[in-house]
């Protein structure tokens, strides 16, 4: 899915770790994350609402977002939700 939105901007071939951060490392900006948002809640339903997430973060840790901070959120959304986790 991040693929997908990578491929968007030319950034396809990006180098994507735990440790890759949307905005100094992708140059993702927060419309960016308002798509992964959306992409987000058309694969997972209600299960995963990355909108409340974001939300919920001050500016700085927006900006620090790492791709690990998504999937350990989405995981654990998953569990919460009770359902088995899709790729």
């Amino acid at each position: 899915m991040l693929r997908e939105l990578l491929a968007e901007y030319g950034l396809d071939d990006a180098e994507i770790a735990r440790e890759t951060t949307f905005h100094d490392d992708l140059e993702l900006e927060s419309v960016d994350l308002v798509g992964l948002s959306g992409a987000l809640r058309e694969h997972y339903g209600d299960r995963v609402n990355f909108a409340a997430f974001i939300a919920d973060l001050e500016l700085d840790e927006i900006i620090a977002l790492t791709i690990g901070q998504l999937v350990d959120y989405v995981v654990e959304s998953l569990r919460a939700a009770g359902s088995p986790e899709q790729d």
